[in-house]
């Protein structure tokens, strides 16, 4: 299946014959509230709200909700609410976290505890789901906001943890576009080395259940005119389902640039655990929050692979 917009990431979400349980890390503030509130009133998730419980109850009554029909766990202080959030996945209480004002070294230091069972042994990162306005498709972009220079090994765990979410998502074979510079492999330019190297990869079955292509560049990727005038041979140009970005600095301004000046909105959850993570920027809205546990509330009752 191929998303077009959130509202269809919201429905297949309402699809499942029960909401998808999040424990929410650092709840005690409005906009996580206010998110979890429409979370629980469209379906989405059903929250367990770890943090301050005091605040927690004013700010749900503040909202016009009882408290007592919300799971409330008290937290006494940020890495308090990490380690109960994840020890309520790994009891099985819930099914993947939402970070809220926890830190988030607090939130995924217990979860990569190899005690807790949570660490899958690949690299962690963010995979960013955005809604662009000038396509038909939603697109992923990743990793714009953890890993600062991946190596090629943690190159290879992002393709295969996208893998792993577009499978659960119903996407079955997601195309991959590789960014650099420029189209060809350049020694001078390492990320043009590592993107061929991860091409040969998925040739040679290391990376499977997807289609890698690299280098390529942005305008290649995005346009299949400009593809086929510079006679770059690609069926995926122009539709590509994710883009792998060389560092964090290219993957943060191209989102930005995207959002301020694109109009894109974004979900995001930090994949590479057992359980997805919604791991917001403490500044995003509560729109953003919704859709991203709309993700990952998808994601975790996503088919096993």
């Amino acid at each position: 299946m191929k998303y077009s917009s959130f509202s269809q990431i919201v429905e297949q979400c309402q699809a499942h014959e029960r909401p998808r349980r999040v424990a929410v890390a650092g709840a005690a503030e409005e906009h996580v509230i206010r998110a979890v509130i429409s979370a629980a009133q469209e379906g989405i998730a059903v929250p367990v709200l770890v943090g301050d419980a005091a605040r927690i109850r004013e700010l749900l009554e503040q909202f016009g909700e009882d408290p007592e029909q919300y799971e409330i766990v008290h937290g006494r202080d940020s890495k308090d609410c990490g380690e109960k959030a994840v020890g309520l996945v790994r009891d099985g209480c819930a099914e993947f976290i939402m970070k809220g004002m926890a830190e988030t070294r607090d939130v995924l230091k217990p979860l990569v505890n190899r005690e807790n069972g949570m660490n899958t042994g690949r690299t962690m990162n963010i995979f960013s789901y955005n809604e662009v306005p000038q396509m038909s498709r939603l697109l992923a972009i990743s990793d714009g906001g953890m890993i600062l220079y991946p190596t090629l090994e943690q190159k290879r765990d992002i393709i295969l943890n996208a893998v792993d979410i577009f499978h659960r998502l119903g996407v079955e074979n997601p195309s991959i576009a590789v960014l650099a510079g420029v189209e060809k492999v350049n020694p001078k330019m390492p990320e043009t080395v590592d993107a061929a190297a991860l091409e040969e990869m998925n040739r040679n079955g290391e990376i499977q259940g997807c289609e890698v292509v690299g280098p390529v560049s942005f305008d290649i990727a995005f346009s299949r005119e400009i593809a086929e005038r510079k006679g770059f041979q690609c069926p995926y140009c122009g539709d590509f389902d994710m883009v792998l970005v060389p560092n964090m600095s290219a993957g943060n301004l191209m989102h930005k640039a995207m959002i301020l000046h694109g109009g894109t909105k974004m979900a995001g959850i930090v994949t590479g655990a057992k359980v997805p993570v919604v791991l917001t920027s403490r500044g995003a809205s509560a729109e953003e929050k919704f859709v991203s546990m709309a993700l990952a509330s998808l994601v975790a009752g996503g088919k096993e692979l």
